[in-house]
């Protein structure tokens, strides 16, 4: 898990700090193939389920599943979502984060802030014995209380010997409910908070994959691969430039 997870960090921060100004998401989907190929892993997205692409690249309103395309081109201003995840000796990572191309709006900066911290907020709040439900509510509470909203049709998972797997790690939550934690449990926890309470629901696209805010408004994602120890938690998809 930690040597699958290693790569998944390096693979997902090689694709963010490719996001420029006329870059296509293809060309992202590309740096992950030449990836796998020079290292002999696989793409854990690739075919699961059907989808297409090697990575997530999620742009502005669309929450999560973006199919990367030759024809995408990314643009000034983006909110530009990388989500990748690398399956090496029977175990997967899963991770992801968001870069803000060129942005100067102060809410939109805002809201990707915000999204860090509710990742933050959730590790920290990870250890043997502590439930689901506390794990969901410190990532709800930290939204929230900045006035966005946080995604209900979407949540983080279980991963390991499959890319989804139990349980299901809602990052929303009551305290004192849902499964407890122990360790060698591990899960993905990622907060995929929108500008908007509306932007809570979201809709799938034609394309059977691409997830939006149901009001378009803007979202923001990050996550991380978590293992569940005896004195706490150790993130397993570092390094990156972000919690």
């Amino acid at each position: 898990m930690r040597e699958a997870c290693r790569m998944s960090a390096e693979i997902r921060d090689i694709c963010a700090n490719a996001v420029a100004p006329g870059v296509t998401t293809g060309e992202l989907d590309d740096l992950v193939v030449h990836y796998c190929r020079k290292h002999n892993v696989k793409a854990s997205f690739y075919k699961y389920a059907g989808f297409p692409g090697h990575l997530c690249v999620s742009i502005n309103d669309e929450v999560i599943h973006g199919i990367p395309s030759p024809h995408r081109v990314i643009m000034p201003g983006d909110l530009v979502k990388t989500d990748v995840g690398i399956f090496k000796d029977g175990f997967h990572g899963d991770t992801s984060r968001t870069v803000a191309l060129g942005v100067t709006d102060p809410e939109t900066i805002r809201l990707v802030e915000t999204t860090k911290a509710c990742l933050k907020a959730g590790i920290a709040a990870c250890g043997p014995g502590v439930h689901l439900g506390d794990v969901g509510y410190a990532i709800q509470q930290v939204a929230e209380a900045a006035g966005f909203g946080v995604v209900r049709d979407w949540i983080g998972h279980g991963v390991g010997r499959t890319v989804h797997e139990d349980p299901e790690v809602p990052n929303y939550g009551v305290p004192g409910t849902k499964l407890v934690l122990r360790p060698g449990m591990t899960i993905a926890i990622e907060p995929m908070i929108s500008m908007t309470k509306a932007g809570e629901k979201t809709l799938v696209l034609e394309d059977d994959w691409t997830v939006v805010t149901r009001d378009r408004c803007l979202s923001a994602h990050f996550e991380h691969t978590v293992a569940i120890t005896d004195d706490g938690c150790e993130v397993l998809t570092l390094p990156a430039d972000y919690p």
